[in-house]
């Protein structure tokens, strides 16, 4: 069930928005309205995020990634569109109510930490609670036991200055987590960390979830970030979603050349499982063994099988068992149920292929607008900031945004 929606979002900086989005929805692109001083950061942007789920935004840097985040929890008002959390519509909403919203339904993770110096560790993590008006003791007690779920048990009366990089980040996690909001947004939460502090914070997120199932909307630049925390994933360019699916989905069968083109040097074994590319068990029967063993029936394939998986192991797990023996791996449903067979072939020659543009949507996911893009090429894409200097919302002070001001 999807407890948010966002509904042809569109963000126009200039004058005469309005004016601009009819010029946009008659086919313009962004670039003809640049001339006229008008900047279109969002261009009819649809998203749905299911409970529980993870869905991550990903772009490079003028894409319009975080404009969107801000849209919505009502940072930036949308100049057209509208955004629904738990049926609830945000843009109809007075300041106050959507302050209401802000403090206790919607938290926020930053890039930056946006910690407070004169504050110990457990009252930055309790902060939105005070805002909340949360008395003294129970503020500090769920404030305790959220940073003891990120680890830092032990640290509430150190000061963020003694803290390296990786722990202020999780401060600022456990300080969303401790409003126990039902919807985070996290903006290129993990992008200013080390790598490997970046994947111990990864890691911690997807056990942390395994857990809390809270509903994530979470911003990256970082295809291979996107890859791993994603259980869904939009791919946005020039303000506009080029395609929405699973990791595998975009993996396999991106929806243009510029998804294939950013896509071309992931690791396909780490990102593509056992699931998506296995045969029918059928196809396995008839074959034989090293020694010389027909495989009649199913149960005869799996006791010869050189391992038995399940549908979401990695690629990368199945090349020693598939080097080992000619007879394919057994893959196996939730409930141990045999449900399909990946041969050593058919494992090389999915690693082997090449990403090509897939027209046709794939199934379950969203057919997307035809999309003009500028001329210049991704790499040139790669720096600069997602949104206008001017933008308002963006230099908005941290400590408001926190608290739902």
């Amino acid at each position: 069930m999807s407890r948010l929606q966002a509904e042809h979002l569109y963000k126009v900086f200039g004058r005469r928005p309005e004016d601009a989005v009819r010029t946009l929805e008659a086919g313009a692109d962004r670039d003809e309205l640049r001339a006229d001083g008008t900047t279109a950061a969002v261009i009819d942007a649809s998203i749905e995020v299911d409970e529980g789920q993870i869905f991550v935004v990903m772009g490079l840097s003028g894409s319009g990634k975080s404009t969107l985040l801000r849209m919505l929890n009502g940072l930036l008002e949308p100049t057209a569109g509208t955004v629904r959390f738990d049926g609830q519509d945000l843009t109809s909403l007075s300041d106050k109510e959507l302050r209401k919203v802000r403090s206790e339904k919607i938290s926020m993770v930053f890039q930056h930490f946006a910690l407070f110096p004169h504050r110990s560790v457990l009252e930055n993590a309790g902060y939105g609670l005070e805002v909340q008006g949360v008395p003294r003791a129970e503020r500090e007690r769920r404030a305790a036991e959220a940073l003891a779920l990120t680890g830092l048990e032990g640290w509430e009366k150190s000061w963020p200055d003694e803290l390296s990089g990786g722990m202020q980040q999780r401060v600022g996690l456990a300080r969303a987590l401790a409003t126990d909001a039902d919807l985070l947004l996290m903006d290129e939460s993990f992008s200013a960390l080390d790598p490997l502090i970046r994947r111990d914070m990864q890691d911690q997120l997807l056990e942390l979830q395994k857990t809390l199932k809270k509903t994530i909307v979470f911003i990256t630049h970082d295809l291979n970030e996107a890859m791993r925390l994603g259980d869904r994933i939009a791919v946005m360019r020039d303000g506009r979603i080029v395609q929405i699916g699973s990791a595998e989905d975009i993996l396999v069968r991106p929806a243009n050349d510029y998804v294939a083109s950013f896509i071309q040097d992931v690791d396909r074994s780490r990102v593509l499982t056992a699931g998506a590319v296995m045969s029918e068990v059928g196809t396995v029967l008839g074959s034989t063994t090293p020694d010389g063993k027909t495989l009649g029936t199913a149960a005869e394939f799996r006791a010869a099988a050189p391992a038995t998986v399940g549908q979401d192991t990695p690629l990368a797990e199945l090349f020693t068992p598939c080097s080992a023996s000619t007879v394919p791996v057994a893959v196996t449903d939730d409930n141990g149920a045999l449900v399909g067979a990946v041969p050593a072939e058919r494992l090389l020659a999915v690693l082997g292929e090449s990403a090509e543009p897939h027209r046709a949507p794939a199934p379950g996911v969203p057919a997307q607008p035809a999309v003009k893009t500028s001329p210049k090429a991704p790499a040139d894409e790669a720096s600069g900031d997602d949104e206008p200097a001017d933008e308002p919302g963006k230099n908005e002070p941290e400590d408001k945004v926190i608290a739902g001001a």
